[in-house]
């Protein structure tokens, strides 16, 4: 199954679309993410992430509940760790 975790962006780099990447909080963990999807996603958004790309912007409300399901079922444990970068 494939899973997209929500995200908090913290900087944006790039001006060019294609390149455009940010740093994005996993619930303390921090990737480089590339933002090339979500052209619109600025910093403080909360973005969906599926395999280092963001590919859609959500609110904090939902990315809340999306950690607290992954909390429950012990998914962040991975992202908690830093594993995974």
């Amino acid at each position: 199954m494939c899973l997209a975790v929500p995200g908090k962006i913290l900087s944006v780099e790039g001006d060019d679309p294609l390149l455009r990447c940010g740093r994005v909080d996993f619930n303390g963990a921090v990737k480089q993410v590339n933002l090339a999807y979500v052209p619109e996603a600025k910093v403080g958004d909360y973005v969906l992430v599926h395999v280092g790309f963001a590919i859609n912007t959500i609110d904090e409300e939902e990315a809340n509940k999306v950690f607290q399901y992954l909390r429950e079922m012990g998914d962040l444990a991975e992202l908690e760790d830093g594993e995974g970068e």
